[in-house]
């Protein structure tokens, strides 16, 4: 698989952390629920993921990428927070 790039860079992304764990958010109840960091509040925790976080060695920008088919764990499932505190999730992906 060929490396991500940078465009405004035109570098290529570096490995930084392989097996970094995020949370995928699903939109709260029915409100409409902007992607992103506009609206954290209107979003709640739905699947815990393991993929690679990479960096751009230029500017810094980091991306995810590589997860696996499924994921770890889902909302429903009784151990979810529990699994979410053992991976060291920190990062929340508030978009569907």
């Amino acid at each position: 698989m060929p490396k991500p790039v940078c465009v405004p860079c035109r570098r290529f992304y570096r490995p930084h952390r392989n097996g970094t764990a995020f949370i995928e958010a699903m939109p709260r109840g029915t409100e409409a629920a902007p992607p992103g960091l506009e609206t954290p509040h209107l979003w709640e925790p739905y699947k815990l993921w393991m993929a690679d976080l990479w960096r751009c060695p230029g500017c810094g920008n980091e991306i995810i990428i590589g997860a696996g088919f499924a994921p770890l764990c889902e909302h429903f499932q009784l151990d979810f927070a529990e699994q979410v505190e053992k991976w060291k999730a920190e990062i929340t992906i508030n978009d569907c």
